[in-house]
């Protein structure tokens, strides 16, 4: 079947954005204030990715997370990570047992990470090597203990939650981690009306509970279907030069990026964008992705992705501000543009 035979119909498109706006209307029962946040976990999770989230302690990460579990019925799973812990708390470990008849055996116990929804809670407070625990989870879907592997049940995401970097007892999360995750997701705190809301409408701050909204089957079916939103090449030519411009030795990059990044974004950014655009493209109604989608996402899709150098960090430049510039100075068409690709695509 030809791409364009799969492309989803306007009936269709329909059908899947009222599941999705469903999804963000219930979790903006879970958490008050936090709209955007929401619907950038909407995309993340739907596009299939794993989610970094970042803010201060207290501002409602992991109830949203575990609200996001109990609505779509998923087996969740909190690690709660501390400079103690050690990788095989993570992933499991082989223990003496005893059978009936007093033979004994080294059986694997099957760690946390075997659930559908992980959630990582403060995981910078982990040493880097028990974070490095979950780089074959996230990546291959599976995990490997004293030479055997097993397979991480499916749908199988990781959301991680972490604290700014400048409070005690933080570790940087490794690159090689940091790219696996294809949002990063920033937290703020809300304003004097929405903490007025919850301390008016919510005891202790608990919020309501939610009731499942799908099951497991009906997650994975979402994934399938919204793999065929289709990616006009003109889009994906533009993708491609937003990443290509997160590089100081690209043609493409900006004098910010020549300036303040020491390595750009991965190949993994340049999928980020096209699975998060798809998502972007059904809440929009849309059966392709738009250029609007990307610019919507690029931002908490690749800025993560970025190492800078430290003069960045003298003239208070994060990642964020970088990715901003990048996206206002790559157009949308190149000038040279070959002219099968000037047409964004046609969805009949």
């Amino acid at each position: 079947m030809s791409e364009k035979a799969a492309i989803l119909s306007p009936e269709e498109i329909s059908e899947k954005k009222k599941v999705l706006e469903n999804v963000k209307e219930k979790l903006c029962g879970v958490i008050l204030g936090q709209d955007e946040v929401i619907e950038q976990l909407v995309i993340g999770f739907f596009a299939g990715g794993h989610i970094l989230f970042e803010g201060l302690p207290g501002l409602g990460k992991t109830e949203l997370v575990k609200g996001l579990a109990g609505l779509l019925s998923l087996d969740f799973r909190r690690i709660q990570f501390t400079p103690d812990m050690m990788p095989g708390d993570i992933t499991g470990n082989y223990l003496i047992q005893e059978d009936d008849k007093g033979r004994k055996d080294l059986v694997f116990h099957k760690g946390p990470v075997f659930g559908n929804v992980i959630l990582a809670d403060e995981i910078n407070r982990a040493s880097p090597k028990t974070q490095a625990a979950l780089l074959e989870a996230m990546q291959e879907k599976r995990v490997t203990v004293m030479g055997t592997t097993y397979s991480l049940p499916r749908p199988f995401f990781v959301l991680a939650t972490q604290n700014p970097i400048e409070l005690e007892g933080t570790y940087p999360l490794p690159e090689a981690q940091i790219d696996r995750f294809l949002i990063k997701v920033t937290v703020d705190k809300v304003d004097s009306s929405v903490l007025s809301r919850i301390i008016s409408e919510r005891k202790k701050g608990i919020p309501p509970k939610q009731e499942p909204v799908m099951g497991s089957e009906e997650v994975l079916a979402i994934f399938d279907s919204v793999s065929r939103v289709y990616l006009p090449p003109a889009v994906s030519s533009y993708i491609g030069r937003l990443i290509s411009a997160t590089h100081p030795d690209s043609e493409h990059a900006p004098e910010v990026v020549r300036k303040f990044v020491r390595y750009g974004a991965s190949t993994r950014g340049a999928i980020a964008l096209a699975e998060g655009g798809r998502i972007a493209a059904v809440l929009a109604d849309r059966p392709n992705i738009d250029f609007e989608d990307i610019k919507k996402i690029a931002v908490p899709a690749v800025a993560h992705r970025l190492v800078l150098e430290y003069a960045a960090s003298i003239e208070h430049v994060t990642e964020r501000d970088v990715m901003e510039s990048i996206v206002e100075h790559v157009p949308e068409l190149e000038k040279d543009i070959p002219e099968e690709v000037k047409v964004r695509g046609d969805s009949s």
